[in-house]
């Protein structure tokens, strides 16, 4: 008896992957020329491009892996490497925060006690920096500039009910979809995209009390460079995440879905889900220890 094998679909060569590292390129350049002040406006412009470029990447993308889904090509095996790789993208995701994490502590745990003299460093502080005051968060830099830190209460409590909330709604999403209600379906996705674009407005309007009042830069030495490193990089997450779970609603008013086949609406909400968790993260040690 002959064994019945699968069908492979194998897509056609695609430009999408050159247009999103060409998208990242331009973000990653346009931040650094922004952060860095060089070139004036052409910092945000850049940096403007490479956002239109990745919105155009996801959109035209993920029509086109819609189109074939849609057109029967997909077998349980391509279902599966579907999930294989959205697995390993978010591993890679939580090693990419590792790093960020992993600075923090090295500087908290290792940096500001070293040069406070502690264990066999008393020598060290009084040559380096004799009047250095091993505390955290670092407020004062060896040249003089004077900042404040951001409190957990206000605006980043806030921030967190509101992603804590958005995990709620999008899970309740989910479990409308499996029950074949698409009115809730359609209402819950809905409002866990409202939170995510209220997130990230209020995300900016911290930023800006930071500058304007605290006086918390991106240059105001270690504390400021980590606290904008991870905070920032969770909050360009945050609006991928979002604009993910944006371009799932437009599909749900489309008709798209069933309880059996649902994978880019699941791998949306994994991601969300794990941009919640490097959030409390966030929350417990940047904000509150």
């Amino acid at each position: 008896m002959a064994v019945k094998t699968e069908k492979y679909y194998v897509p056609a060569q695609s430009p999408w992957p050159v247009v999103g590292a060409l998208g990242l390129f331009l973000l990653a350049a346009g931040a650094g020329m922004w952060a860095a002040g060089i070139a004036g406006i052409a910092g945000p412009l850049v940096f403007a491009a490479g956002t239109l470029v990745m919105t155009v990447m996801l959109f035209g993308w993920f029509s086109n892996v819609i189109s074939e889904s849609h057109q029967g090509l997909y077998s349980e095996q391509m279902d599966r490497s579907f999930r294989q790789g959205m697995s390993w993208f978010i591993f890679s995701e939580v090693m990419f925060f590792g790093a960020f994490f992993g600075a923090l502590f090295y500087a908290r745990v290792l940096a500001v006690p070293w040069l406070g003299g502690a264990g066999n460093n008393a020598m060290t502080h009084e040559v380096l920096w004799p009047e250095f005051n091993a505390v955290w968060p670092l407020l004062s830099t060896p040249g003089g500039i004077e900042t404040t830190a951001m409190g957990w209460l206000g605006l980043p409590l806030v921030n967190t009910i509101i992603l804590l909330s958005s995990s709620v709604t999008v899970h309740a999403a989910h479990l409308a979809l499996l029950q074949e209600q698409r009115g809730r379906l359609k209402q819950w996705l809905g409002v866990t995209v409202l939170l995510g674009a209220l997130f990230l407005a209020l995300q900016i309007w911290e930023y800006v009390h930071a500058y304007q009042e605290l006086g918390l830069r991106l240059d105001s030495g270690i504390y400021g460079n980590t606290f904008f490193l991870l905070t920032g990089f969770h909050g360009a997450h945050v609006t991928l995440g979002t604009l993910m779970l944006f371009i799932m609603w437009l599909r749900v008013n489309k008709g798209h879905f069933t309880p059996a086949q649902h994978f880019g609406f699941q791998a949306s909400s994994w991601y969300w889900h794990f941009v919640d968790v490097v959030w409390l993260c966030l929350f417990v040690f940047v904000y509150i220890l």
